[in-house]
């Protein structure tokens, strides 16, 4: 079954030109203009991958790419015009799991797709499941309980526990996370390693400030606390 897009921008050109490299590679494409429109689409139809503009009308980007969280896991790709890195840090804080800055070569667009692609349908083997204490990573649900609470991941951030928490104890650097985690080919900054980690523990933890489960070796990269 062909994969399905949603491309949302308030630059038709953008939408025409990233709609039309899709449809070459064989997906079907959605297009919003807007918000509301977004959101409209996204609750009527299931996407395979979002691709979202920060600066939108009636609706920000930022605002959309929570409410797709609240009720999905699809992997969200920010499309920003602003060089600040603190906007597409921010991206990521709202849950979105990449960010490409404006202009941006076609095929770097499709790189990125790619890339999460083959991760997303990795997600879809039965791998089991993960007790340490009172953590549970249910990894064919793709469910995390706490002390008996379930917790709200985005795939990333389950993604980034999952692979820690097989490997209990061992250290992983931000670079062996991003290839591990995101894919070797993916062109980001493993500083999206650094955001997905403070999340997770903001999530996970009573006091992210002195994790139990995702600590820190200093110099040297993440790894998972028996």
């Amino acid at each position: 079954m062909a994969k399905r897009a949603l491309v949302v921008d308030d630059e038709k050109a953008i939408v025409k030109g990233i709609r039309y490299s899709l449809e070459q590679d064989g997906m079907q494409v959605d297009c919003a203009y807007d918000g509301e429109e977004a959101l409209q689409l996204f609750g009527q139809n299931a996407y395979d991958i979002v691709l979202l503009d920060v600066m939108l009308p009636r609706l920000d980007g930022f605002a959309v790419c929570r409410e797709i969280r609240e009720a999905s896991d699809v992997p969200v790709i920010m499309l920003t015009a602003k060089g600040d890195d603190m906007d597409k840090i921010l991206g990521l804080e709202y849950g979105a799991d990449d960010y490409i800055t404006k202009p941006f070569n076609i095929l770097e667009v499709k790189a990125r797709i790619k890339a999460i692609m083959r991760r997303t349908s990795r997600e879809g083997a039965s791998h089991g499941r993960i007790e340490i204490g009172d953590l549970v990573i249910d990894e064919d649900r793709r469910q995390v309980i706490v002390g008996g609470r379930e917790i709200n991941l985005t795939g990333k951030e389950f993604d980034v526990l999952t692979f820690l928490a097989r490997s209990p104890g061992k250290v992983y650097g931000r670079d062996d996370l991003l290839k591990q985690v995101w894919g070797s080919d993916y062109p980001g900054d493993a500083r999206t390693v650094d955001v997905h980690v403070r999340r997770l523990r903001e999530k996970l933890e009573d006091n992210p400030g002195d994790p139990r489960y995702v600590r820190t070796k200093w110099g040297s990269g993440y790894y998972f606390q028996v």
